[in-house]
């Protein structure tokens, strides 16, 4: 079992857009395993490549005890108005603000084997699979806060004892 240390706020691995996965190597194949063995851990719902250091398109997920991964994961659809949802990040630590996402949202990628692969759902997958593709095009939740949240926000980070 392979659990990574997570990025913080601050690293430029979580600012820059993620490369789409040409070919499933070995490598690949490890990335999936710590990343499934990351978002293992209590409290998490979801953990983005760039998370673990890694500038490549591919998330876990654990949704109510389902786990599982996806690669090249592109958010295809939402539905819904956008609503306020509280959000936090493990790359934020410590951090929860309000954040406008849609109620429902479909993302479609490939598996190990090259084999299509659609993620969809309400509530808690619709904001983690619209949180960790975020992750993957070089955004964090508080780039979602209005003005006022993410000055409060980027306080509450200069302030936290992990920045």
């Amino acid at each position: 079992m392979t659990v990574r240390p997570i990025r913080l706020f601050g690293d430029p691995v979580l600012k820059s857009p993620s490369a789409a996965i040409e070919k499933i190597d070995d490598g690949v194949r490890a990335l999936v395993r710590d990343l499934l063995d990351t978002v293992e851990l209590p409290g998490r719902a979801g953990v983005a490549a760039p998370q673990i250091g890694v500038g490549l398109r591919a998330f876990s997920y654990n949704i109510d005890g389902d786990i599982g991964y996806v690669l090249n994961p592109v958010l295809v659809s939402v539905e819904g108005e956008p609503e306020l949802t509280g959000e936090g990040c493990l790359s934020v630590p410590g951090l929860w603000h309000e954040v406008m996402r849609h109620p429902h949202a479909r993302v479609e990628g490939i598996d190990l084997d090259g084999r299509p692969v659609v993620l969809e759902g309400d509530g808690l997958l619709a904001q983690a699979l619209q949180h960790e593709t975020d992750h993957l095009d070089g955004h964090l939740y508080l780039d979602r806060l209005d003005a006022q949240r993410r000055r409060t926000a980027l306080r509450e980070v200069r302030e936290s004892d992990w920045f």
